[in-house]
């Protein structure tokens, strides 16, 4: 008797599923179905942290390019867990008033170049990172074609100088020039002492219009993602410890760092380039 009623209500949960099923518009096997998708997010979770907790400031996009893994999916999952890239905010410098400066005679060059190849465009800028509640200022050289930082120079102030060693600096370590050097209109490049420079070197030289940052938006955009990366700065005692640590940050730029456009790290994608160039034989 007891075996007859069990056979019952297993027909009767049998029928109550079917009609479920039929109801929701699928199969009733699906209704037995363990939906595997929060174990594989709680795995990728996993992974994403790990390439996090390596490169703080990654967002969704250098991610994906690192877990080789579809860059929508890895945003889905990182907004599932709140996982969110570091972000900071300093308060800057007064800098000077360069607004009454008279134009400078060199236009901008490079506005629609697209180089093909290293050492043809070579821009400059400097910014300034926070040193035990003041400033030291960091000025470097980048090859556009790599996005390299092939030079660059600390200093505890912004004169001409801090400019003239960041580009001695590139020449040093590339052993050559570039065709063309392109910065703003600021007072460090507008000097006569780098101008004469350049000019020795027979660089033609580029400059932004004033009050127009975005000209040098590959600067700009590297020093965005670079202070992010280096983090709070103000705790360091002495300027050999953040002259280590800059030069540290700017090698794992140049070596380990996805950059977005290149979807690759400058210095790799330098050698890749340099390895279709000869195999091509140019």
């Amino acid at each position: 008797m007891k075996e007859v009623l069990n056979q019952q209500d297993k027909l009767k949960v049998r029928n109550t599923k079917t009609a479920l099923a039929k109801k929701l518009g699928v199969s009733r096997g699906m209704l037995y179905y363990t939906h595997r998708m929060k174990v594989t997010d709680e795995a990728l979770k996993t992974n994403i942290e790990v390439v996090m907790d390596q490169n703080e400031s990654y967002g969704h996009k250098r991610i994906a390019l690192e877990l080789k893994l579809n860059k929508k999916r890895i945003l889905r999952v990182m907004k599932k867990f709140h996982l969110m890239p570091a972000k900071r905010r300093g308060k800057k410098p007064n800098k000077p008033d360069d607004q009454n400066k008279p134009p400078t005679k060199y236009p901008n060059l490079i506005e629609t170049f697209c180089p093909i190849k290293p050492n043809v465009v070579w821009v400059g800028d400097f910014t300034h990172i926070r040193f035990q509640d003041s400033w030291v200022y960091l000025s470097t050289v980048m090859d556009i074609f790599t996005r390299e930082i092939i030079g660059w120079h600390l200093a505890t102030n912004h004169q001409k100088d801090l400019v003239i060693e960041a580009f001695l600096d590139a020449v040093e370590k590339r052993k050559l020039t570039p065709i063309y050097f392109h910065s703003d209109q600021g007072s460090e490049y507008d000097s006569d002492e780098y101008l004469k420079l350049l000019e020795n070197n027979q660089i033609i030289i580029s400059m932004s219009r004033k009050s127009h940052p975005w000209e040098n938006g590959y600067q700009e955009s590297f020093y965005s993602g670079f202070k992010l990366d280096l983090g709070p700065t103000n705790h360091f005692q002495d300027l050999g410890e953040i002259f280590e640590v800059i030069a540290k940050q700017i090698h794992y730029y140049n070596t380990t760092r996805i950059h977005t456009k290149l979807k690759t790290a400058p210095e790799k994608f330098r050698l890749d380039r340099e390895y279709l160039f000869k195999e091509m034989g140019t």
